[in-house]
């Protein structure tokens, strides 16, 4: 994840680096990359970060010290045991997975009329993550996306998260020859919500992608519907 990953904006709201100081967002930055990596480097923590070696070391060492991250004896930094200890807590019982559970049934459903891998992805205004998919039967499907971080920026999700209720779809913006095609939720707290479908680009023709795009849209709507009736704001 490049520091221009990252985003300048956050929703409809001023710039993010117009509240946050600088010396705080680099901190910020460092801990996102490291979790994106999952393994990183120094040089590579630096160039993601647009910050030297010198002070992106200075930087990473003062969230190991706080636990934030970890160094092994390569000198490689991967999550910290802080980190480890607040993602634990906010699992099983935490709004993200009454979100994934919810939208479990929904995602198998979508996947089966369309043939194609379903997904759900939450976003803070910055970066999205996909955390609930359900796979095409097919014996060529997309699958890999859960867990993954993706840059809203040109992707059918960061384009439908900004018109909750249309179907967006973007050839080859997060992998080669991959279309997906994306429609959001209203809000129902700080998280932007969206549901996507992931194939291969021949397999999204004009006639499949309007049949894709009714599939999504009601999908959307009901898995919406559910989520205010049981008063669902992925804020507690």
């Amino acid at each position: 994840m490049t520091s221009s990953q990252h985003g300048k904006m956050h929703g409809a709201a001023e710039p993010v680096e117009a509240a946050v100081p600088r010396s705080i967002g680099r901190l910020l930055d460092l801990v996102e990359i490291v979790v994106a990596e999952q393994v990183c480097n120094l040089t590579a923590a630096a160039n993601a970060s647009g910050l030297t070696p010198t002070t992106a070391l200075r930087y990473l060492r003062a969230l190991e010290a706080r636990g934030w991250v970890d160094r092994d004896v390569a000198g490689d930094f991967s999550a910290g045991p802080t980190l480890l200890r607040i993602a634990a807590s906010l699992r099983d019982a935490g709004p993200l997975e009454r979100l994934a559970v919810s939208a479990q049934p929904h995602l198998d459903e979508l996947a089966e009329r369309t043939g194609e891998s379903a997904y759900l992805a939450v976003s803070d205004g910055r970066t999205a993550t996909y955390i609930a998919t359900a796979e095409s039967g097919r014996a060529i499907r997309h699958v890999g996306w859960v867990g993954q971080h993706v840059p809203l920026e040109g992707s059918a999700l960061g384009a439908a998260l900004l018109e909750p209720g249309s179907v967006v779809t973007r050839t080859g913006a997060v992998e080669p020859d991959i279309t997906a095609m994306s429609c959001a939720l209203p809000a129902l707290g700080p998280l932007g919500v969206a549901v996507s479908i992931a194939g291969p680009q021949h397999r999204f023709g004009n006639a499949d992608r309007r049949r894709h795009a009714a599939a999504l849209t009601d999908v959307v709507r009901r898995l919406e519907r559910e989520l205010r009736i049981s008063g669902e704001d992925l804020a507690s």
